[in-house]
């Protein structure tokens, strides 16, 4: 077998390219730095072995006399030009990739087509001695009938190259283009490719992006707008409207504080006065769970500021109830209470006032009273290896206290005012039989402290630390 291979180099420079084809697609793509390597080693080897066998690719192939020897050897130097335009190809590409990224695939992929038409015309000008000027110019015809015919795809690529050019959007941008929104996933020569929020996959031709409106959501980064309307009656005073929503608006941990988010009134009538709460969140999947959160809590902090939403059928106020008395039908735990027993309740409540950044309940501490929020925004702290970090906001008709009431116990976590809070006090010795009784309620307020416990826990704990690849093949990435 050795012996084969030595007295037939041209099947070993066969055998070389057959190599490279192979060890290409066996090495995985996380192998790059090593298939880089390879197929350079790879074109070293072949060019050695055509030239010390005297097969110059500036020159015609030898041999005319041994009509297949003299075809085999200019096929492996035709070989020659587009392995070697190829391996050129892939090293710009590395390079262009560790530069610019994937926004320069385009470019990278014009480039690596005019290379390959060079190392062609190389090919058609050495190796089979053609005269290149002719070729050139029946090749210049030929493209202008070419291009007259594909004058829409040609449209696409040089549209393509402005779009790389100006860069109005980059990979894994949110952009819409003329009304067409989602995740850019790649630009190519020919189209852009969105992921819509819906999931699906929309092509949009370049020429089309580069002569459309383009709304970039992701510029500037890591800051994404957006905007709840809401209609109330006209008949509620602005002001009270206003605060309320300024309430809700902060009890959304999402709203990035920095631009400030705001609420405005945006027109007024008889049918009704529309307001907008805007603002900004740091992630484009984040803006559908803050709408949905800011219209919950507009909607409970309006309703305990006595408004309600817009509708069709006016509802009519129950002036016999007492604030105390609304809030249990309004609260998820007590409202399964019969009437007589909310009745009961509220006659039991005492309200209790407090200043924004006053503690409300301090971690650690066993409470004997629970609290229901009113009004008003508390927000939650933990400590993580001793540095306290905002974990939560709650609202109207949650409840604080618990676990002092459940089971002599406390949470690991700080209440504190966020803004001015107003909150109803029910004591544990009037509280505890009625959870005996009623094992409803009981298990709800149960299920909540479980669900507070384990998420105070998932917040605390230490994440594991990613560990850093060290290696040659890491060493060698870093420097291609």
């Amino acid at each position: 077998m050795l012996s084969l291979l030595t007295d037939h180099p041209l099947f070993c420079a066969l055998i070389l390219i057959l190599i490279d084809l192979g060890l290409w697609r066996l090495i995985s793509s996380h192998g790059s730095a090593w298939k880089l390597l390879v197929r350079v080693l790879i074109f070293a080897l072949f060019s050695i072995l055509l030239f010390n066998e005297g097969l110059n690719p500036m020159e015609a192939a030898p041999w005319a006399d041994n009509v297949p020897l003299h075809l085999a050897a200019t096929g492996l130097q035709i070989g020659w030009w587009l392995f070697g335009a190829r391996t050129l190809t892939v090293l710009i590409g590395a390079v262009m990739m560790q530069r610019v990224g994937h926004t320069g695939r385009l470019l990278q992929d014009l480039l690596g087509a005019v290379i390959f038409l060079i190392a062609i015309i190389a090919a058609l000008a050495y190796v089979l001695d053609l005269p290149v000027k002719g070729v050139l110019a029946t090749s210049g015809a030929l493209a202008i009938i070419v291009g007259l015919a594909l004058q829409s795809t040609l449209s696409d690529v040089f549209s393509g190259i402005v779009l790389n050019t100006t860069k109005p959007y980059q990979l894994d941008d949110w952009i819409s283009i003329d009304g067409t929104e989602g995740r850019v996933t790649d630009i190519d020569w020919r189209a852009t490719r969105l992921q819509t929020s819906q999931g699906s996959m929309a092509v949009i031709p370049n020429s089309l992006a580069a002569k459309a409106k383009i709304i970039n959501f992701s510029r500037p980064s890591n800051m994404f707008g957006l905007a709840v309307s809401l209609q109330v009656s006209p008949h509620a005073r602005p002001t009270t409207v206003i605060e309320a929503l300024e309430r809700a608006m902060q009890g959304c941990r999402l709203l990035l504080d920095n631009p400030a988010p705001s609420v405005s009134l945006k027109s007024a009538g008889s049918s009704g006065m529309e307001y907008e709460i805007s603002g900004f969140v740091a992630a484009m999947n984040e803006k559908r769970a803050a709408r949905n959160q800011l219209f919950d809590l507009a909607y409970r902090h309006l309703q305990a500021s006595g408004i309600n939403l817009l509708s069709s059928v006016e509802p009519i106020p129950a002036t016999n109830l007492s604030r105390p008395r609304a809030l249990l039908d309004s609260s998820p735990i007590f409202s399964t209470l019969r009437q007589e027993e909310k009745e009961t309740f509220s006659q039991n409540m005492t309200l209790q006032t407090f200043r924004a950044g006053e503690i409300i309940l301090a971690g650690g501490a066993v409470s004997d009273h629970l609290f229901i929020i009113e009004s008003g925004v508390v927000s939650v702290t933990l400590n993580r290896h001793g540095t306290p970090f905002e974990s939560g906001r709650m609202g109207p008709g949650e409840v604080i206290g618990e676990a002092g009431i459940l089971s002599d116990s406390s949470l690991p976590a700080d209440f504190s005012a966020k803004t001015f809070c107003a909150l109803y006090r029910i004591e544990k010795s009037y509280l505890k039989p009625c959870l005996d009784a009623r094992h409803d309620i009981n298990d709800a307020m149960q299920a909540l402290l479980d669900f507070r416990l384990h998420k105070a826990q998932s917040l605390t704990e230490e994440a594991p630390v990613a560990v850093p690849k060290k290696g040659f093949l890491q060493w060698l990435r870093n420097r291609v």
